[in-house]
């Protein structure tokens, strides 16, 4: 059961409107890594989980991001003002102003309409809580790139209050996942076979004007077998 408070969840003020910037805030309204594409993914999540305490945590936070979109959404109709105010504005941009009346609409920064291909749920609740803490690492990344292109003040408090939020989500996911009875490479029920899990295939060798190897823990740690040159070597997995 859904209840809507009439009050944002942060307070919005913006002391001068820019409609550029506000078609940037559209992606975070309808864009791939947008609140809506959130709120719908953890919900969906949610209410597929059958394990109670983290269904609870998805419906939880799926719920805040529904709180978010309404942020953002209020955030980017006063940036778009002058489109429904003015008729040179307007003409600047007939995309936003024609068809979304100069308000938000269900599409990206660039235009395009929001689908549920931006939503993963893949039913394994370890698989969800990792896509779940990449999708809220995307988001503030973006948040963090919007910042840079505007000095309003108000504007900048609401991005850094939800860019916060996300860092907050990380971490909620993030300890869900730890609290799990698996460890960090156990996905699903099946073990996968060793004998494939332990090679590192050097599959990009080079050296001089072809460039350099690297190492790192990748393919130096103890539980490591480096393969080097796979693909000359003649050697086929059957």
């Amino acid at each position: 059961m859904y209840h809507h408070v009439k009050k944002l969840m942060f307070e919005v003020n913006v002391g001068e409107a820019d409609p550029r910037f506000g078609k940037m805030l559209l992606e975070q309204f309808g864009g791939e890594n947008g609140e809506l594409a959130a709120a719908m993914q953890y919900s969906v999540q949610g209410m597929n989980c059958e394990d109670p305490a983290r269904r609870d945590l998805l419906m939880d936070i799926g719920t805040e991001e529904l709180s978010h979109l309404e942020v953002i959404g209020a955030l980017a109709r006063m940036h778009l003002k002058p489109l429904r105010e003015s008729d040179e504005a307007a003409m600047a941009d007939p995309l936003i102003a024609l068809v979304g009346g100069g308000g938000v609409g269900l599409h990206n920064s660039q235009g395009a309409a929001w689908t549920a291909d931006y939503v993963s749920v893949s039913g394994q609740l370890e698989v969800d809580l990792r896509n779940n803490m990449a999708a809220e690492a995307g988001a503030k990344i973006v948040y963090e790139r919007l910042l840079k292109y505007t000095d309003d003040a108000g504007s900048r408090d609401a991005l850094k209050f939800l860019m916060a939020r996300e860092i907050a989500h990380l971490k909620a996911f993030g300890r869900a996942l730890e609290s799990m009875d698996k460890g960090p490479l156990e996905i699903g029920d099946l073990p996968a076979d060793e004998e494939y899990v332990t090679p590192y295939y050097n599959d990009s060798t080079g050296d001089g004007d072809a460039g350099q190897d690297s190492e790192g823990p990748w393919n130096t740690a103890d539980d490591v077998e480096v393969v080097e040159n796979p693909a000359f070597s003649g050697m086929a997995v059957s």
